[in-house]
């Protein structure tokens, strides 16, 4: 292709890059308008599997972290009582 027909395409392409953001630009006062009018509310996306995912393994976190406190209590006490009954003795 010759070179005036590749700046005529390079040309031809910002143009219509340049109409649709002016486009764009003159409609969203109409657009915001309508949205206004019909009081369209963007519904919140359904949580995908990845956010599910993450849930259950921040709950089962929160499991493990519980139990290992109550284990690491539980090991105290037995500590304890075997110490107090190694000084009775």
């Amino acid at each position: 292709m010759n070179k005036h027909f590749e700046d005529a395409k390079y040309y031809l392409k910002r143009a219509g890059e340049t109409a649709k953001a002016g486009v764009s630009e003159e409609l969203s006062p109409v657009r915001e308008r309508v949205d206004d009018l019909i009081d369209r509310e963007e519904e919140e996306p359904e949580p995908g599997r990845f956010d599910e995912v993450r849930e259950e393994l921040k709950t089962l976190q929160e499991k493990a972290e519980g139990e290992t406190h109550e284990a690491i209590a539980d090991a105290r006490e037995r500590i304890d009582r075997y110490r107090s009954d190694r000084a009775d003795e």
